[in-house]
């Protein structure tokens, strides 16, 4: 797996580093965690959406 350099504030870094250090390991693992989280939450959001939008022209046709 490729990854990518990322530059972010000391003191974000380790205030996060001691906030959730009891679950992650570093800030790296925090915010793989927090962007994968999003990302699936995005998915899951435009799914929902797609599928309003196909029921509701099913409705309109009345195939509901």
């Amino acid at each position: 797996m490729s990854s990518r350099q990322i530059q972010l504030p000391e003191d974000l870094c380790v205030a996060a580093e001691k906030k959730f250090a009891a679950r992650f390991h570093s800030v790296e693992e925090l915010l793989e965690f927090v962007l994968r989280d999003l990302v699936q939450d995005c998915a899951v959001a435009s799914d929902e959406n797609e599928q309003r939008i196909v029921e509701e022209r099913l409705r309109e046709l009345g195939y509901i």
